[in-house]
């Protein structure tokens, strides 16, 4: 699937330094994509402990190192003008297992970057936020102003990334902005894990010729939303003229689908509609219901998905199937 992304930003990143934290992991290199069609001088901060390195676009620049490094990251962001702050441990379970390690990364490597960025003279930092921090709570559709009710050590680091970003941006000249993913999905995202997301351990598990499991009854609801979405927010995000102030915006597709409707789509478009799935008990920190409210984020930054959630779902099979 081709984004015209010149059609949808134009010149407004051509010639500019961008860096993005994360750049060889799923969302981070299709960000990285994007900016190069856009003709941005794009470097990638990665250290490979889950992106790979032929995820990394050859037309960005590649410095393989953690986001707690700290010279090596304010070296790398002098003469940047935006930074796309994707780098993190991503996994609820794993952050239930180990939540000092991910609260090294996911909390202190943001204030590293964050005064990397201050000292580089960095104009605005886009901070990968995360639904979770909506928690359990039964309001749908979940709106910004709801307060943070963190459920796993993962949710809690993401929303401590987003009053760092809104300290920074009201404490100093740098400017910052997160954006809460709701369930992103597409190309990339890695299969290998037992921390993958859903929608890559179900494709991997019919193309084996397993049945997929669900945690629950199946009855649980996402707003699953496909990469080029987030990408794009992070754009609109990037240029907008005004201060922003570290506030927060939803970034999905507004639209709730069920863990078991979506495990039979899959299902259909492997071609493997006989594989049902069975069910596993619930995790520790998952939540029952997610779906977002946009009309702020619309608001803002005029933003409507690009990529509905069918299409998406397609593309995305078709990526894991050519393999």
């Amino acid at each position: 699937m081709q984004i015209d992304w010149k059609k949808l930003h134009g010149e407004a990143f051509n010639g500019i330094g961008c860096a993005v934290t994360g750049g060889a992991g799923f969302i981070g290199s299709h960000l990285v994509d994007a900016l190069v069609a856009l003709g941005a001088d794009v470097t990638v901060i990665d250290d490979l402990s889950s992106g790979f390195r032929e995820n990394v676009n050859p037309k960005a620049k590649l410095i393989e190192a953690s986001v707690l490094d700290e010279s090596i990251v304010k070296s790398a962001l002098v003469g940047k003008k935006f930074v796309f702050h994707q780098a993190a441990k991503v996994s609820v379970p794993a952050s239930v297992n180990d939540p000092a390690g991910y609260h090294r990364v996911n909390v202190d490597g943001t204030m590293y970057l964050l005064e990397a960025a201050r000292k580089a003279n960095v104009k605005r930092v886009m901070f990968a936020a995360s639904s979770s921090a909506y928690g359990d709570s039964d309001e749908l559709p979940k709106h910004e102003n709801m307060p943070p009710l963190s459920k796993s050590p993962y949710a809690a680091n993401k929303v401590a990334g987003e009053h760092l970003m809104r300290a920074y941006a009201n404490s100093f000249e740098i400017d910052a902005v997160s954006l809460r993913y709701f369930n992103i999905f597409g190309p990339r995202q890695a299969a290998n894990s037992p921390y993958s997301g859903v929608i890559a351990k179900f494709v991997t598990m019919l193309m084996k010729g397993e049945r997929p499991t669900i945690t629950g009854d199946g009855s649980a609801t996402r707003d699953f939303t496909f990469v080029a979405n987030a990408v794009h927010a992070n754009l609109l995000a990037a240029r907008h003229q005004e201060r922003l102030n570290g506030e927060v915006f939803n970034v999905a597709t507004g639209i709730r689908t069920s863990v078991l409707e979506l495990a039979l789509a899959l299902a259909r478009l492997v071609g493997r509609a006989d594989l049902s799935p069975t069910f596993a008990p619930v995790r520790p920190g998952d939540v029952a219901h997610s779906q977002a409210d946009l009309s702020r984020t619309s608001r803002m930054f005029g933003f409507k998905p690009i990529v509905d959630f069918e299409p998406g779902l397609a593309e995305t099979v078709k990526w894991y199937v050519k393999g």
